[in-house]
């Protein structure tokens, strides 16, 4: 079967070059981030924070350093404005939790009593409210230390998957009515695992309405087969030919030795490593004429090691990332596209790890091509609106993709 042209974009979560030359140079051992590194990436750090990579630059990528033009720094707003989304507003945090007639009006809704309503870490919050939580029903709401949204902790032995998401989306939906300056709502589904508390992958995320047409709705357009891996699918919330969300250890395939690297086991990358794995070894399987595109996010140094400000963890889980790159590159074929970048960066203040607006790396390697990318121009647009447009290039549908990025610019 002829081979299929792939593009696929790697968003490794929250570590902007702010964010990562401050891990390297916190960390002060030499690193194992030999392939990133091959691809560009220490070309867009100090050379004091350079050093502590591994390998060098091989000049068979194109590495840039880019600012998102949207707002604000949000998981959300970068990938959508990847994908051709450029959203101008911005958005409050609620230092004080949420308006009680906003409550008052969920619990209605829901029939399920609220408590907590702090700001507050994910962990945090479940720690210190699961015992009532799981006597009673109630929900635990808080309010996130970094993104404008509305976070509902449940354990799934006590309220159903199902349910989760129902409440997820009337609180998402009550709150915009009534004019909350919100993003999202998650309902941060957990279990006890070893005696530990685990938030597990049937996390659900109703978020704001596109408003527009996007990149991934261009493709589908063009009959271009879309996958998401991992919570893509839950940011930029359209149309796509297959979603691939693995959460069970069976499904990895243990010949390619994808490691769990947090001491409790708590990552969720090597899930979707393997999701991509699979998207990539499908493609060859499958006749699809006009290409396929992969979408993949790699949560774990947001979520599990940015928020609680673990430098260590962060390294070793860009370690594992790294380390499993030519996984990835082994299977593309030639004139195949790989962009790895970021959605945000992390500052680390005290109290907690923050979404920071910083410049974010765009590195784009074409297997079998010099950094020139076999004619592919970057810097034709603003922002992350960019890796857009170098993947509407590759699948000839930037015209088309330019129409979208200037409504919403």
């Amino acid at each position: 079967m002829k081979n299929n042209k792939t593009a696929l974009v790697l968003v490794i979560d929250a570590v902007g070059l702010s964010t990562l030359g401050y891990l390297l140079s916190r960390y002060k051992k030499k690193t194992k981030i030999k392939n990133l590194n091959e691809l560009g990436l220490g070309e867009l750090l100090r050379e004091d924070e350079k050093k502590y990579l591994s390998g060098k630059y091989l000049g068979k990528a194109k590495a840039l350093s880019i600012m998102q033009a949207s707002a604000t720094a949000d998981s959300l707003i970068g990938h959508r404005e990847m994908m051709g989304v450029i959203d101008n507003s911005t958005y409050e945090l609620f230092y004080n939790g949420f308006p009680k007639e906003y409550l008052s009006a969920l619990e209605k809704a829901v029939g399920r009593k609220t408590f907590f309503n702090k700001m507050a870490g994910g962990i945090e919050a479940i720690e210190q409210n699961a015992e009532r939580h799981e006597k009673t029903g109630d929900l635990i709401v808080y309010a996130s230390k970094c993104d404008p949204l509305i976070q509902i902790a449940m354990n799934e032995d006590i309220i159903p998957v199902k349910e989760q998401h129902f409440i997820a989306d009337t609180a998402f939906r009550i709150g915009r009515e009534m004019g909350l300056p919100i993003t999202r709502c998650i309902a941060r589904s957990y279990i006890w695992r070893n005696g530990e508390i685990t938030r597990t992958s049937n996390r659900h995320d109703a978020v704001l309405p596109l408003g527009q047409k996007t990149l991934i709705d261009i493709m589908n357009e063009n009959n271009i087969w879309t996958v998401s891996v991992g919570k893509t699918s839950d940011l930029v919330n359209t149309h796509y030919n297959a979603k691939i969300k693995l959460s069970n250890k069976l499904f990895i395939d243990p010949s390619l030795r994808l490691r769990f690297v947090h001491p409790k086991g708590k990552d969720t990358n090597p899930f979707s490593l393997q999701g991509t794995i699979n998207a990539l070894n499908a493609k060859k399987a499958v006749y699809r004429p006009n290409g396929t595109f992969i979408f993949t996010n790699l949560v774990d140094t947001d979520s599990l090691y940015g928020h609680t400000r673990d430098i260590a963890g962060a390294i070793k889980s860009i370690e594992e990332i790294d380390r499993n790159l030519p996984l990835i590159i082994n299977r593309m074929d030639k004139g195949d596209l790989l962009i790895v970048t970021a959605d945000h960066g992390m500052e680390h203040r005290e109290d907690y790890g923050y979404h920071n607006n910083e410049p974010l790396p765009f590195l784009a390697y074409r297997k079998g091509f010099d950094k020139k990318l076999g004619g592919l121009k970057t810097g034709k647009m603003p922002g992350l609106t960019d890796i857009g447009n170098l993947l509407a290039q590759f699948f000839g549908i930037e015209k088309e993709y330019s129409k979208i990025v200037g409504r919403s610019a």
